[in-house]
């Protein structure tokens, strides 16, 4: 096992546990070497404009994968990563985008993902496949919004990460100050593993505190490491720092823990394993420091990516359910000899065929071989696998378990599984979140109507969380999706890719409708044909669930005794939830409902599934008229960075807009405004900030949660759908 041995000479600490799992036929040992243990799967993810996408045209810069770096925006060809037309002109990364590298004989497969909140889905599917990750922060502006909400998937994943605080030229960069949010904002033990050499304008490299050494970045491009001893005035800091440092890795390892007590010398390789071990149990965040745009500190941040983040084989084992059995959960393991086990993870439509990115969690794929999709159950022949480079690809015949490749012309769903055909199992999905903004789209003529048709369906198997919809009552097409940017960029799609000119309606707010105390039924559903009958009784009770509940709808079974027979029960939940869809007040989708069926009546001939279904149905209705339903508004969290002077200004103007001010701080060259606000108040908010800000200030906005509507909101919005549905019927 010595070929798996770390660049400090330390086996991984967690190997132990795994070895235990893997037979140790030589053959197999072999593979697993040269294959899964030297290998990184990785994300890059952060808040927008925090450097994630100029951090990996550097890193794929000094990997040798590309010849010349390019920037996110100004002159040149736009970033590699970026390579959508549309990305390089607004200068932001809309979809994820894959590469590989190779970097301290690893291989490393790296996924950059947007920071715009609308795009969050991006990054949701990438970290539910990924096995470690970078969180990237600005060295000024620290943890801001989307910082919080990059954490919380990766938490949601347990998915270990190392932290970079980008952009120390700035004016106003303050590292330390960073560190201290990411422990208090995030509750992350995070701890320094570097000291600067000089912040904005005079950062030069950086100090590393392990080898307590120097490190400057000369060249052109900063691809020559220059190592030098630590700068006089900064000496005294840094042992300071690195005693900081040491005690915080010394939890993780004992006999460190000793040796530092009784003022042993510690070598390189003991802090390295303990550094190892705590970023994988994900109770350690060690943090480096650079400026990407300047060419300092990435590559000491690869260093860090092939020591401690995991392997497919260090990384936590991703569970699976048997497909015949939901009950059963399977451990897969990264073993290229067993059965086939991989998950679609993102899907683009190209020029010849769909393109699926796929994660191997267990087994091998070859070129040729028959899979089965398992939540189809068809078998599915590989003509083509690729390996992707952005938006280039290199055609491979074969991929192991732990890999990240791509699949050409095959037909799936994002999300699905492949098996071989000796196997049966379904990974877990990831989440997906709800859409909280609708628009109404409309062709110019019949001839763009059925580009628009295949537009919106290709969109829809690529991106979960954009919706389309079609009102049966008006006709009309509503597109949905997670803000005004997300749906302007696929609006935008439709007429650079499909040549559709769309006409498109103001933004609605996506409503949903709740009940607020708990309410009883009690319902007997009794129709006499020519025939045989209809009979069904069924009695409960629904109860709003707790708003810390992830589930919109939740069926609890408490009949004992037989007074319904099990055979029917399914039939009563689809009642009950059929109702779900419309609501009482104005017909948007109900939230936050548990139901409880505890007692009913049949009828050994007259009985049947659709009786109980449409008693169900009848008797939710009686129900949730009882259980004071009220207008659920979608609330979002809003972030405003501004220069000081208009401060004032922000918070006022929020307050207007029915928002509650969470807090504000100066960051920086400015002041951060937080708050949350009902979507519905914040449409072309960014032109009127632009106004009172005379263009100075920028923001932020993503979903936070769903918060009953004022009164006078629900009147109005109620007044206006009843006005659209008599206009419909006209």
């Amino acid at each position: 096992m010595d070929n798996l041995q770390t660049e400090t000479g330390a086996n991984p600490p967690s190997f132990q546990l795994n070895e235990e799992l893997i037979n140790p036929a030589p053959r197999q040992n072999e593979a697993l070497q040269k294959s899964v243990g030297r290998m990184r799967n990785i994300g890059i993810s952060a808040h927008i404009d925090s450097g994630k996408t100029t951090l990996t045209e550097r890193i794929l810069y000094y990997a040798g994968k590309i010849h010349k770096i390019e920037e996110v925006r100004g002159g040149g060809s736009g970033a590699t990563m970026d390579h959508m037309e549309l990305e390089k002109e607004k200068g932001i990364t809309i979809t994820s985008a894959a590469t590989t590298v190779f970097w301290n004989n690893k291989t490393i497969n790296i996924i950059d993902t947007p920071g715009h909140v609308d795009f969050t889905v991006e990054v949701e599917r990438s970290l539910r496949v990924l096995d470690g990750a970078i969180m990237v922060l600005c060295g000024v502006a620290g943890v801001q919004s989307q910082s919080i909400t990059v954490d919380r998937q990766m938490k949601r994943y347990r998915v270990p990460r190392v932290a970079f605080i980008n952009k120390l030229d700035r004016m106003g960069s303050n590292p330390s100050r960073v560190i201290e949010d990411l422990c208090e904002s995030l509750e992350l033990n995070a701890v320094a593993m570097q000291v600067p050499i000089g912040l904005e304008e005079d950062h030069a490299g950086v100090v590393d505190l392990i080898t307590m050494k120097a490190v400057y970045f000369d060249g052109q491009k900063g691809e020559k490491l220059r190592i030098e001893e630590i700068p006089a005035d900064l000496v005294e800091k840094v042992q300071e720092k690195r005693a900081e440092m040491l005690e915080a890795v010394s939890m993780f390892d004992d006999q460190l823990m000793e040796d530092l007590l009784e003022e042993k010398e510690i070598s390189e390789d003991e802090i390295h394993a303990a550094i190892k071990k705590g970023v994988q149990s994900l109770e350690l965040c060690p943090v480096y420091l650079g400026s990407a745009v300047k060419n300092k500190g990435v590559q000491l941040v690869l260093d860090a990516v092939t020591r401690y983040l995991p392997s497919p084989l260090e990384a936590e084992r991703p569970k699976a359910k048997n497909a015949k059995n939901e009950e059963e959960i399977i451990e897969l393991s990264p073993d290229p000899t067993l059965p086939l086990v991989a998950m679609a993870f993102k899907l683009t439509e190209e020029q010849f065929g769909q393109l699926t990115y796929t994660r191997i969690y267990q087994g091998t794929l070859r070129k040729g071989e028959q899979i089965v999709n398992v939540r189809t159950g068809k078998k599915i022949r590989v003509g083509r696998m690729v390996r992707m480079h952005s938006n280039d690809r290199e055609n491979i015949e074969i991929a192991e378990a732990g890999d990240i490749i791509a699949m050409v012309g095959v037909d799936c769903a994002s999300g699905d599984t492949f098996c071989s055909t000796d196997i049966s199992v379904v990974c877990e999905s990831m989440h997906v979140p709800v859409p909280v903004i609708s628009l109404a789209v409309d062709a110019k003529n019949s001839e763009s109507q059925a580009k628009m048709s295949k537009a919106l369906g290709r969109f829809m198997r690529e991106d979960p969380t954009f919706r389309v919809k079609v009102d049966q009552e008006s006709g009309e097409t509503h597109i949905a999706g997670m803000g005004e940017l997300h749906l302007d960029i696929y609006i935008e799609r439709m007429k650079r890719e499909f040549d559709v000119e769309v006409i498109v309606g103001a933004p609605q707010v996506n409503y949903r409708e709740a009940i607020t105390v708990a309410a009883e039924y009690d319902h007997l559903h009794k129709k006499q044909t020519g025939g045989s009958g209809q009979y069904a009784g069924v009695s409960g009770r629904i109860e709003p669930l707790p708003e810390d509940h992830e589930e919109e709808f939740e069926f609890v079974n408490e009949i004992f005794g037989g007074s319904i027979p099990s055979s029917h029960i399914p039939a009563c939940e689809k009642g009950f939830h059929d109702v779900m869809d419309k609501g009482p007040l104005a017909a948007f989708p109900m939230t936050g409902i548990r139901v409880v069926l505890n007692d009913g009546k049949y009828h050994d001939v007259d009985s049947s599934d659709l009786a109980f279904r449409l008693a169900c149905r009848t008797a939710m209705k009686q129900a949730i008229a009882k259980a004071r339903p009220v207008l659920l508004e979608p609330v979002m969290k809003v972030e405003v960075e501004t220069p000081t002077e208009y401060q004032g200004n922000v918070i006022g103007d929020l307050s207007s807009r029915r928002g509650i001010i969470y807090g504000s701080e100066i960051s920086g060259e400015g002041s951060v405004v937080r708050a949350g606000v009902p979507l519905s108040e914040m449409f072309g908010y960014a032109t009127e900030l632009r106004s009172m800000s005379a263009g100075k200030a920028t923001y932020t906005m993503e979903f936070e949660k769903y918060a009953e509507s004022p009164s006078f909101i629900q009147e109005k919005v109620m007044k206006e759908r009843a006005e659209k549905a008599k206009e419909d019927a006209a």
